[in-house]
């Protein structure tokens, strides 16, 4: 029998839920109740697809070392779904501690002799304080946050003003939640063991950083970036960012005499609407973006390549789900990022950025707004579920009153009327990149034929073999040009020299920072890369070609990153290690380490028949 788990700031919470039942707004008050007492957490939403019925968890990382990916393992599971608790009290590590609703007695085989169980008659408390059903449901998740305040010696002060704040102006649902709240702490502090060895004391850990989604931060994003236009479609999990483009519009894009909005948001009858619409407000000079997930790209496809033959900017917020077809709407995978690099038919190549966090989903949808205009193409912003619709710990958006946008290569009326020479589509300084105008830029110069067919320099309709290909050409530079101008890849050096090394990208970067540090501690030095963008900067296919072993994290089945290395780095394959997570869940930490160690020692056993002389 171990003994039970003692850890103060460093620990796991599991709520097992059931969709539908209210839990949700009771598991984040705990959660940022732990961050009032000045201690980082990590929560993470993983939810079903139906309105009600299924079940939901919520998992709470305490870490006042700043942890803000998943580790793996849950030190105390909030059993409150009879329907998966065989499953959730497996899910406790050896040593930690199970509570449950103790109302109808449960026989001793359903519970592990190696964890601290925690009764409480939780029903019972609601069905003798309450007569209304609805409010015994919702109360009871109040009550066994109440209950948690007891256990973990947490400031219940804290929670009760964030009710207050919860409910502001609601005096009536301030004072019935408080009591909830008081009913299940006293029941613990009279009946149970408070505190148990899991423990919140008060820190001041988490410094002026923001808990904030990226959905509701790529949207801010597009607003400081200058859009003016959104197009969109509801689908999970990206519904979110068009609802908070609305919401922000009201504060940024509202003329203040007149009362008027400054902004055009449509929603359209589906994706391929939005990004025509996108597309049609782009051509005319308006920034602006769509939101959408893996199906929506799909459904995009003949107007994006209409988008990069064309070379109309358009910015698309593509929030990945697990696939494919209808996949799993509610959970979180990295698996769009071949369907987005080569989106449309015939020879396609598309900018991709990877944010890790909601503050680089704010700067990202802002430099993508910018890298669509000077490059005149599509840009990809690749968030996914995770990132999106999860609260994360994070630093402050820098905001700056005087940025401006950088429009590309506009021509003006001033240098159409001084006589230069106007080629829609003629590159004439080699980075691949055209002049454009806007419509009405100019009475009688300027005008051109915005065409999907093949056509000259001179955007003048052509089949000739030749000059096809030499467009052709021109966009490939286009595309190199690209590699200079996205987000470089950060470096993470390890603590000694190594010949191994690993990518990822994306929402995989908390959880790998910390599986870096349990190498370490291992004895396993592994040089890390954060890839930012695609196309690939000359410091990631330098990266690779400096280490004999390159591991490559991702979160879908194919390795789709590592596709993109060996596709476009001519990078030798035998070189990249795929280390694979896709069962919808966030990557954790011991995933990863767990993993790449297995991995490495795999590598360095040499085989007896090549041992023997």
């Amino acid at each position: 029998m171990p003994q039970p788990l003692e850890r103060i700031n460093d620990f796991v919470v599991k709520f097992a839920n059931v969709n539908g039942s209210g839990s949700a707004s009771a598991n984040q008050l705990f959660a940022k109740a732990v961050l009032r007492m000045g201690v980082p957490v990590a929560s993470r939403n993983i939810f079903p697809s139906n309105i009600q019925g299924l079940p939901t968890w919520y998992e709470v990382r305490v870490s006042e070392a700043g942890h803000r990916g998943r580790r793996g393992g849950v030190d105390l599971m909030v059993a409150m779904n009879p329907q998966t608790w065989a499953r959730d009290v497996a899910e406790v590590e050896p040593g930690g501690y199970l509570l449950y609703d103790s109302t109808k007695p449960m026989p001793p085989s359903r519970f592990r002799d190696d964890v601290t169980v925690i009764g409480v008659p939780l029903t019972a408390l609601c069905n003798a304080a309450y007569a209304d059903p609805r409010q015994r449901q919702l109360f009871k998740n109040i009550l066994y946050v109440g209950v948690l305040s007891a256990l973990l010696d947490m400031d219940v002060a804290e929670i009760e003003r964030l009710l207050g704040e919860q409910f502001k102006g609601k005096e009536k649902l301030v004072a019935a939640n408080v009591h909830a709240l008081h009913l299940g702490r006293d029941h613990a502090l009279q009946n149970l063991h408070c505190p148990i060895g899991l423990r919140v004391k008060r820190a001041d850990a988490v410094g002026d950083r923001i808990f904030v989604d990226g959905n509701n931060a790529a949207a801010l994003g597009c607003v400081y970036g200058g859009a003016t236009v959104a197009a969109w479609y509801p689908i999970t999990p990206s519904t979110s960012v068009a609802e908070a483009f609305m919401k922000h519009c009201k504060a940024f894009r509202t003329d203040p005499e007149t009362g008027k909005a400054r902004c055009a948001i449509v929603q359209a009858e589906d994706e391929l609407a939005a990004i025509g619409m996108v597309i049609g407000a782009a051509w005319n000079g308006a920034r602006a973006f769509t939101a959408t997930s893996g199906p929506g790209i799909s459904l995009m496809q003949e107007f994006l390549g209409l988008a990069y033959f064309a070379e109309i900017p358009a910015v698309i917020i593509d929030v990945q789900r697990g696939g494919p077809s209808t996949g799993m709407p509610t959970r979180t995978q990295q698996s769009d990022l071949l369907l987005a690099a080569y989106a449309s038919h015939g020879d396609t190549k598309h900018v991709l950025l990877f944010p890790e966090d909601p503050r680089e989903c704010f700067e990202f949808a802002a430099t993508a707004l910018d890298l669509a205009d000077r490059l005149q193409t599509p840009v990809f912003v690749m968030t996914d579920l995770d990132i999106g619709m999860n609260d994360w710990l994070c630093e402050p958006f820098a905001w700056d009153d005087s940025r401006r946008m950088d429009r590309g290569k506009v021509m003006t009326a001033e240098a159409l009327e001084a006589g230069t020479d106007f080629g829609r589509y003629k590159d004439v300084d080699g980075d691949g990149v055209p002049w454009r105008t806007y419509p009405g830029t100019h009475p009688t110069k300027g005008a051109y034929f915005t065409r999907g067919t093949s056509r000259d320099p001179y955007a003048r309709y052509t089949e000739e073999g030749s000059v096809y290909v030499d467009n052709m050409q021109r966009l490939l530079r286009k595309f190199a040009t690209a590699a200079q101008l996205v987000p470089a890849a950060v470096p993470r050096p390890a603590r000694q020299p190594t010949r191994v090394g690993v990518i990822h990208y994306g929402s995989s970067a908390p959880a790998m920072q910390e599986a870096l540090g349990m190498l370490d501690g291992q004895g396993l030095h592994v040089n890390a890369l954060r890839v930012r963008a695609f196309p690939f900067g000359d410091e990631v296919i330098d990266f690779v070609e400096r280490h004999d072993t390159v591991f490559v994290v991702e979160q879908n089945r194919d390795a789709q990153l590592r596709t993109l290395l060996v596709n476009e780095g001519a990078v030798d394959p035998a070189k990249l290690v795929p280390v694979l997570h896709y069962d919808g869940t966030p990557i954790t930490a011991r995933f990863i380490a767990g993993a790449v160690a297995e991995k490495l020692l795999a590598l360095t056993v040499v085989p007896l028949r090549k041992a023997l002389p």
